[in-house]
């Protein structure tokens, strides 16, 4: 408990315990060992037999003026460290060098730390000493953590690797929510607001204002990108830019070739619209990749892969297409439209080029503009894309991403003859994107604007049968969404195929908790409706005022009007 003292020269209890051992008087011993190693205040010494008369403990009485003296130092050092003079920090040095002999004992451990603290550069010996010793380490503040860190990457991961695992476990909680709503969904919340979760948050403050820890994490992002194809963790990569960017630290934005073009599309997707303005200035961005430094063109193919940023982009597109129906003009013809379309396919391309190594943008091809290249007067939201959509959905990721987002379009405006006829299209799509966890999440949450329409046979034989069920049992993701939309969903069910479904999605042994629990509570509700008397009215159904296109049975065409934007 007192390591440490001999080498400060002061006495510890090993010394008084040899001083009573050889002494022949020891009520003197003690006596002079107390006035030797006591406060050397000569005025104290009259006072304190006083304290003897009120029964005051002598070591109440200095544990009292230690704990004062303590809290005064430490104060002091913060005080010298936040000053001007140009010796502050030989100061706190030599102040370090006298103290860290007693930083394993607690008492003192505290003015130690806060020496350390403040040092913009502790002493290497000292940092490895701390680094050596778990309960050391384990204390220390994380502006000493960061000087350790940044020599030792293989620590620095095993602090941040639990972080990245909680930031993807939360963000597949918000997709597999359920609570089922067009309105609240996976995309609601601000940029601003989603940079104040924990993980975010705790990243920042570990990094600091410390470009070799944040380019760490940046590999290990990009390390974990490549080995997950999670697009999460662009998501974080974008987050973690812009959280040390609302705290101003130049320090790293400054030097991320990567901080102007991300501000940018941050204010774009606040607003869930890239606007004229903004895309000139994202088009300099992107054009203003000199030779030579091609490889940013990686950084910000991940930044354009976060599925926040290719929701902007995707609903900018629909904006943009639906205002040049209105002038009578060519899509095709519209640089605000290409550049969509190119960031979207840069975006698309981002684990590619990462793998690869070769930095350079994917040509847009004529499938990549497939919305342009027809008569404008139909609208490509129309339902003769569908014979170019088959083909697309599987061949073209920009177009593929593009035609999802049609189907949550009709979806939306409740156009249920369009979407039986879209559902089984779906099936085979570039990558499975259509069973991915993201568009699933979207569009059970748009399923529930067409409740009434499961109370047909027609309707989930194309929503189950043509769709969700060709994969679910092959897919646990697809599992776990179907039983999130039959959870919000049962009462609407028709009863004869609810009992069909529930036989067929009852989980095998092997299925994860998750999907068991699913199965579990829904099992649980459709028991609780048996017992429960009938209701005497159906709730009504959400409305948005949106209203439904009536689409002709005998016809693959249907006239849609100008789109709603969802």
């Amino acid at each position: 408990m007192f390591a440490g003292l001999p080498e400060l020269g002061i006495s510890n209890g090993e010394d008084l315990k040899e001083t009573l051992t050889n002494c022949t008087e020891p009520l003197k011993a003690i006596d002079q060992f107390q006035t030797e190693n006591g406060i050397l205040l000569p005025t104290l010494q009259s006072a304190l037999p006083f304290l003897d008369l009120h029964g005051t403990p002598r070591l109440e009485f200095h544990q009292s003026v230690f704990d004062e003296l303590r809290d005064k130092l430490m104060e002091r050092v913060a005080f010298i460290a936040e000053g001007k003079d140009e010796d502050r920090y030989t100061k706190l040095e030599e102040l370090l060098e006298k103290s860290f002999p007693l930083v394993k004992m607690p008492s003192i451990q505290p003015v130690v730390m806060q020496v350390m603290k403040h040092l913009p550069k502790v002493p290497e010996k000292k940092l490895k000493q701390v680094m050596a010793d778990k309960e050391l380490y384990k204390v220390c503040a994380v502006e000493v953590k960061r000087q350790i860190w940044q020599d030792n990457q293989a620590l620095f991961g095993d602090e941040v690797s639990p972080l990245l695992k909680q930031y993807i476990v939360e963000k597949e909680a918000a997709l597999f929510s359920s609570d089922l709503s067009v309105l609240h969904n996976f995309f609601s919340p601000s940029p601003k607001t989603r940079r104040q979760g924990e993980v975010v948050l705790k990243l920042t403050q570990m990094i600091g204002k410390n470009v070799k820890l944040y380019d760490m994490v940046l590999q290990f992002l990009r390390t974990l990108f490549l080995r997950t194809r999670n697009v999460h963790y662009c998501t974080l990569r974008a987050e973690l830019l812009m959280s040390l960017h609302d705290l101003d630290i130049s320090e790293i934005c400054s030097v991320d070739p990567c901080h102007k073009f991300t501000w940018c599309l941050d204010a774009c997707i606040r607003e869930k619209f890239v606007d004229a303005k903004r895309a000139r200035e994202l088009q300099g961005f992107l054009d203003g990749v000199k030779k030579g430094q091609e490889q940013v063109l990686g950084d910000l193919s991940m930044i354009l892969c976060d599925p926040f940023a290719s929701n902007t982009l995707v609903l900018s597109t629909v904006r943009n297409l639906q205002e040049l129906v209105g002038q009578d003009a060519l899509p095709r013809d519209s640089p605000d439209l290409l550049l969509l379309l190119r960031m979207l396919s840069l975006g698309q391309g981002a684990w590619d080029m990462i793998d690869s190594q070769v930095f350079k943008e994917p040509r847009l091809v004529c499938g990549d503009t497939f919305p342009a290249c027809h008569d404008v007067s139909g609208v490509w939201f129309n339902l003769f894309v569908l014979i170019a959509l088959l083909r697309y959905l599987q061949e073209n990721r920009v177009a593929c991403e593009m035609g999802l987002y049609f189907v949550l379009h009709i979806t939306k405006q409740r156009n249920k003859n369009a979407l039986q006829r879209l559902l089984p299209a779906l099936v085979e799509t570039h990558n499975d994107a259509a069973f991915s966890d993201i568009f699933l999440h979207l569009l059970t949450g748009h399923l529930t604007l067409l409740s009434d329409e499961f109370g047909t046979e027609e309707f989930c034989s194309a929503v189950f049968d043509s769709f969700l069920l060709t994969s679910f049992s092959s897919k646990e993701n697809v599992h776990r969404h179907t039983l999130r939309l039959l959870l919000h969903l049962h009462q609407k069910v028709l009863p004869s195929r609810l009992e069909t479904l529930v036989k067929t999605l009852e989980p095998p042994k092997q299925s994860s908790d998750p999907v068991k629990e699913l199965y579990t509570q829904l099992t649980e509700k459709l028991e609780a409706q048996k017992k429960s008397p009938p209701q005497a009215a159906d709730a009504p159904s959400l409305d948005l005022g949106l209203h439904p296109v009536t689409v002709p049975t005998t016809s693959l065409i249907a006239h849609t009007p100008k789109l709603y934007l969802f």
